[in-house]
């Protein structure tokens, strides 16, 4: 399977959306990344539902959106109708997170859940084949532009161990820190996607730099 890219529209340049968003179109990424943050969940708050829309109108690749939010459940319908094509959840933020799973599903989207850094892939032993995506956090949520935390290799290689001995076809998604380094070490670890923000849209050209992620 050829590296999935998702550049995070977190680092885009919100005076100039569209510009990035057409940028994003035009180059070899994948999808669009979206981080919905409440400022409960997680110490920022980023952008919702009106923003994701107009983003959809513009974006002609699927739209990946990460909710880092409190009481997820509430915001399915609204997220599927807005445009999320991933819509992933936060296993912190579930109390009842097959449940969670099914309703995205049952709602056309595929399903994902996100890993905060300190929590352990062993949670998702009993729910790996009932999910399209596991988004590992190496970062700490939250805040664009920390550094790589180096412990997720180990869990790259943790979480593909289990996705391929349940037979699961579940996508390993990797967000934070990611430049042609990491991301480089990820993909050897097992990674399938990489996420990145503020090193596509802080280089001097972002089209050649999720070119490069691309084909590392």
């Amino acid at each position: 399977m050829q590296t999935i890219i998702s550049p995070s529209l977190l680092s885009a340049d919100f005076t100039n959306l569209k510009a990035d968003i057409e940028m994003v179109n035009k180059s070899e990424a994948d999808w669009f990344h979206l981080d919905i943050m409440d400022g409960v969940f997680v110490p920022n708050i980023s952008y919702g539902l009106p923003v994701v829309q107009q983003i959809n109108k513009i974006a002609e690749k699927p739209l990946d959106v990460h909710l880092m939010i409190v009481d997820p459940d509430r915001y399915v319908e609204a997220f599927q109708k807005a445009g999320a094509d991933y819509l992933t959840v936060h296993y912190e933020a579930c109390t009842h997170l097959h449940r969670t799973i099914q309703n995205i599903k049952q709602h056309g989207m595929k399903a994902g859940v996100s890993l905060n850094p300190h929590t352990s892939v062993s949670v998702l032993e009993d729910i790996i084949q009932d999910l399209d995506l596991v988004l590992l956090m190496s970062v700490n949520p939250g805040f664009g532009g920390q550094s790589f935390i180096e412990n997720t290799y180990k869990k790259v290689t943790q979480l593909k161990q289990m996705i391929t001995g349940q037979n699961a076809n579940t996508i390993i998604e990797v967000d934070g820190g990611v430049n042609l380094n990491t991301g480089k070490k990820l993909l050897e670890a097992g990674a399938d996607a990489l996420v990145a923000g503020s090193f596509v849209f802080g280089a001097n050209n972002p089209t050649e730099t999720i070119s490069n992620l691309k084909n590392l």
